[in-house]
């Protein structure tokens, strides 16, 4: 067990409703949703409304289920990382047992109920899901390797998966290379991240890339993801789930992205220490854009079909 079950401050005072809402890391959750909904939309086959809304909800209680448990094992570093400080946990307001408590429940509810409304194999890929995210990436990775965001990111990149597999049961290339999209976005994103965050991860004892292995290492790194996450972005245009209004979005997206990668390689520490980062920020700002936009093009794809306007 983690020492967050020793470490977890002393509830201060009777919590709220957003409290125990924050548990479930609302903002990670709507990225969730959005992704697992355009997997949804754009599988082949039919399903229910109504289903498809219940599949939806099931897997967006799933995703605040992991964050709960995340939050839970987490909470002795995050009462040393500044940016996370304030969460429920270590701010005294939610005790490590609720949170527990309520990320078990809601994911056993998930999972039983993705089941009964759709199919046991989506189902069991919310399970693993939950199991990947809570057990593979929070207790081992994170705390054990520098690549624990390249590994683990498969935990954020899976939704989608599910989604097409809630329709057809199954996987197919398209929704795998949904998953790659969000795989291979996930290091570049928190790598830039940590390029300005300077000694938060290091404080926490969190063996980040550019904690060990130093910012130069960790530029080339993001230099190398960003490019094959273009060519991964850009082949999935030439997909059924693909067309012009998703390539030109690719395109666009990914030539400002590679711009902005080849433009934190060539920094040094003493240029971003003097603009106080100022391009990694804009770095990251863009990659909090880049996943919700290129999603947003596949969804317009789909929308459009009916209508002879989308795909090829």
């Amino acid at each position: 067990m983690s020492d967050a079950s020793i470490h977890t401050p002393a509830q201060t005072k009777e919590a709220s409703f957003g409290d125990f809402f924050a548990l479930l890391k609302p903002r990670v959750m709507s990225l969730v949703v959005f992704t697992a909904m355009v997997g949804l939309l754009a599988a082949p086959g039919s399903i229910h409304p109504f289903v498809a809304f219940v599949a939806i909800l099931c897997i967006a209680i799933g995703g605040g289920a992991s964050g709960a448990l995340n939050m839970w094992y987490d909470a002795d570093i995050d009462a040393i990382m500044t940016r996370t400080q304030s969460r429920p946990i270590p701010s005294g307001k939610v005790t490590g047992g609720e949170a527990y408590a309520i990320g078990m429940t809601l994911s056993v509810f998930s999972v039983v109920m993705l089941g009964l409304a759709t199919n046991w194999f989506a189902a069991g890929f919310l399970a693993f899901t939950i199991f990947f995210y809570v057990v593979i990436y929070t207790m081992w990775l994170k705390r054990w390797t520098p690549q624990n965001i390249v590994i683990g990111g498969a935990a954020g990149a899976f939704p989608p998966m599910v989604g097409w597999a809630a329709v057809t049961g199954g996987v197919s290339v398209e929704s795998t290379l949904m998953f790659l999209l969000i795989f291979m976005w996930t290091p570049p994103h928190f790598w830039a991240l940590c390029l300005f965050m300077k000694t938060d991860y290091r404080d926490a004892g969190v063996p980040m890339l550019n904690v060990t292995h130093g910012r130069p290492a960790t530029r080339n790194h993001i230099l190398v993801y960003t490019i094959l996450l273009a060519a991964i972005a850009i082949g999935m245009a030439f997909t059924s789930v693909g067309g012009m209004i998703y390539l030109v979005t690719a395109l666009v997206l990914n030539a400002m992205f590679l711009v902005g990668a080849v433009r934190i390689w060539r920094r040094s520490d003493a240029a971003c220490e003097a603009d106080e980062h100022k391009v990694e920020k804009r770095f990251f700002g863009l990659s909090l854009l880049y996943l919700f936009l290129h999603f947003g093009a596949i969804l317009a794809e789909v929308a459009l079909a009916p209508h002879g306007l989308g795909g090829w």
